[in-house]
Parts: C-alpha cells; structure tokens; sequence
C-alpha cells in the first residue's frame, strides 16, 4: 500500500509543503480559502499527517471509510454520517473537520507536499497493509 511517509530528522518545518497542500487541498479538492482546512499540518516540532494506517476503516458505524487499490484509505461522503467516530480514534489527529460540512477529511496521500519539499523529506512509500487495532 502507498504511504505518506517523513524524515523529521530532514524536515525544517518551513512549511513549504504544508502551503502547497494549504494550496491544492484547501482550495482545488476542498474548495475553501481556509488554509487551516489543509490536510496536512506542520508545527515547529512535528507534522502531523494520515499514515493510511486503517484503523479508522474499522470503527467507522457507516462503513464510509474504505481502501482503494493502492491502499489508501478514502471516505465516501455519500455514506458518511458524519458522527466523528473516525476523528476521535485517530491517534495521529490526522482528521479534519470544517464546521460548514458533515463530513470530515483526510490526507489521501497525493503527493502534492511531497513535489514541494525542498529537502526531500516526505515521500510516497509502498509499505505493507498494517493490520488494524483491536478495539
């Protein structure tokens, strides 16, 4: 499965790729002008991203959530019914929410941060399909 993938040890949190997804998240995929509505977050010490990991997959009530071939997990806004489940299971906070939808997002590993990073470090992955946490 494909996987967005850091090198904190490489990143300088200068947020180059956090305003390209700002960018093409925000305004081209989530038609906002908001850049906190961004998918990917960098703060001064860490980033916080979707990692495809799939537990959210397994605690979703409405079965919204699914992986795609590639492995990467996508919500189905027709089916969504937007109780949160998923936002409040995320260990990593990669979830979001805008207060004008039902529905919340996430990272689906476009690339677009990954093309803007001057220090190479995000990239997209293969790693193997994680299996879920038992709740």
């Amino acid at each position: 499965m494909k996987s967005l993938k850091i090198d904190n040890n490489k990143c300088d949190y200068g947020r180059k790729c956090n305003h390209e997804c700002e960018l093409t998240c925000a305004s081209k995929v989530f038609k906002c002008d908001d850049p906190a509505r961004a998918a990917l977050h960098i703060n001064s010490d860490q980033t916080i991203i979707c990692d495809q990991c799939g537990d959210c997959v397994v605690v979703c009530p409405a079965d919204a959530l699914s992986r795609n071939k590639q492995g990467i997990v996508l919500l189905d806004k027709k089916i969504c019914v937007g109780c949160y489940t998923c936002v409040g299971f995320c260990e990593k906070n990669a979830f979001e929410r805008n207060p004008e939808w039902v529905v919340p997002y996430k990272c689906i590993a476009c690339g677009i941060c990954v093309k803007a990073c001057p220090n190479s470090a995000l990239e997209i992955v293969e790693v193997p399909t994680p299996s879920p946490r038992i709740i």
